[in-house]
């Protein structure tokens, strides 16, 4: 469904995604995974069209992201940010319908659709007519994720979603993430630095650092099958109970 072919990404001369080459599988969930700066957040915004990459080039559906073509793709993805990145001013409601709105879909449609996306997410009714300023961490990542499935997008991508919450409404959230990523037999593309979140959501990781893919394959590949050092001194620096990598570079 998607494919990013030797994209390249710089700043100021600094490379911080080299040529890279990845496939995703359509209903697939595929985690993107490294330290701070290592690149996977940069190819997350080249994928939705928000940054342009200085090589190399993103298909999807075999349709080619351009300039020209990026907005009506980015309109077929779904797109969720850290704290869900909610318009202050918009009630949750307003801030999850704004692009329907935008699109002309009619009201009625708009309403229930939002209705039935705050029961997919187990969000409260009465939250939807607050502002962003009065809801928790969780209740406004939970519109985010509404916002960005309301258009049932086959596509969602999400770069660190949920990085900022506490340990148990954290914990809350990815199981609802699970279940409605298995649910609604999306295709999915997570960026995260945590291993642990990486093997719970993860049909397939990518393991990125210095700007390129290190390994690609299941958490237990990983873990089982580093492919060198830093592989192997990522997941170590995680201290997964039980897990200590075996095998050696290849």
């Amino acid at each position: 469904m998607i494919v990013v072919r030797d994209v390249s990404k710089s700043y100021g001369g600094r490379p911080v995604l080299r040529p890279t080459t990845m496939e995703f599988a359509r209903g697939r969930t595929t985690v993107l995974i490294g330290p701070s700066g290592c690149g996977k957040s940069t190819l997350l915004r080249i994928i939705v069209g928000l940054v342009t990459p200085d090589t190399g080039g993103v298909t999807i559906d075999g349709e080619a992201l351009t300039p020209d073509t990026a907005l009506a793709l980015r309109r077929r993805l779904g797109y969720v940010i850290q704290d869900g990145g909610l318009f202050p001013h918009l009630t949750g409601r307003d801030n999850v319908a704004l692009l329907a709105r935008q699109m002309g879909r009619d009201g009625s449609w708009i309403r229930n659709r939002v209705d039935e996306l705050a029961d997919v997410v187990r969000l409260p009714p009465d939250t939807l007519d607050r502002h962003p300023g009065a809801l928790s961490g969780g209740q406004r990542q939970r519109l985010g994720i509404m916002r960005a499935l309301m258009l049932d997008p086959a596509v969602i991508l999400l770069d660190e979603p949920l990085g900022a919450l506490d340990p148990l409404v954290r914990y809350d959230l990815q199981e609802d993430l699970r279940r409605i990523f298995q649910n609604l037999g999306k295709t999915v593309i997570l960026v995260t630095h945590d291993m642990g979140e990486a093997g719970f959501f993860g049909d397939d990781v990518a393991l990125l650092g210095g700007g390129t893919v290190i390994q690609r394959g299941t958490l237990h590949d990983l873990i089982t099958r580093p492919a060198d050092d830093s592989v192997r001194r990522f997941i170590m620096a995680h201290r997964l109970p039980g897990v200590a990598p075996i095998g050696g570079g290849t």
